[in-house]
């Protein structure tokens, strides 16, 4: 429900949602038509539509259960690399990178300072600086922490550079728009 959504506007919808869909059996039951509208005004509507088609998945092939290893997770249609790791480390607290648009931000702004953070090839290697800091206890704790950094530190815009404790270290400190 968070991916490219503000907290504050998933919250009064999240109880909603856990109440109607407790389960995949639920969800995967439940008429696409009550889905749509459980999610709604949240946007991307094609979301609800994708969870259900991965709750019927998981309930046909995994008893109703969403497998653990990232090959089967990337089998799903709407999971990708960065829905994988996070279903990986937050779920089943298993050493996992991800890379949301916060984690990206933060990575591009401390470790690369320049270049394209959009390019093909700056996500490919984002994605291999957050597979390289992964550490191997707490990446749950590791990995909010470095999403909540992103959005409260490191925002896209007024990043709070003078109090950010990797100033130092930062390749885009001070950081500018240009």
């Amino acid at each position: 429900m968070l991916q490219q959504t503000q907290v504050d506007r998933v919250l009064p919808k999240y109880a909603e949602w856990l109440e109607k869909y407790p389960s995949f059996h639920a969800l995967a039951a439940a008429p696409e038509q009550d889905v749509t509208k459980t999610w709604y005004p949240l946007g991307y509507n094609i979301r609800p539509k994708r969870l259900q088609s991965i709750a019927r998945e998981a309930v046909e092939r995994y008893g109703g259960h969403l497998p653990a290893d990232e090959e089967t997770l990337l089998s799903f249609k709407g999971i990708g690399a960065y829905t994988a790791g996070a279903i990986r480390s937050f779920a089943f607290r298993e050493r996992a990178a991800i890379l949301d648009t916060n984690v990206a931000r933060v990575l591009f702004r401390v470790f690369v300072g320049d270049g394209d953070v959009k390019s093909h090839a700056m996500k490919q290697h984002l994605w291999k600086v957050s597979e390289t800091l992964v550490p191997k206890r707490d990446v749950f704790d590791f990995n909010q922490a470095l999403m909540d950094f992103g959005s409260m530190m490191c925002p896209a815009r007024k990043p709070k550079c003078l109090v950010c404790p990797m100033s130092k270290s930062c390749r885009s400190f001070p950081f500018t728009t240009k």
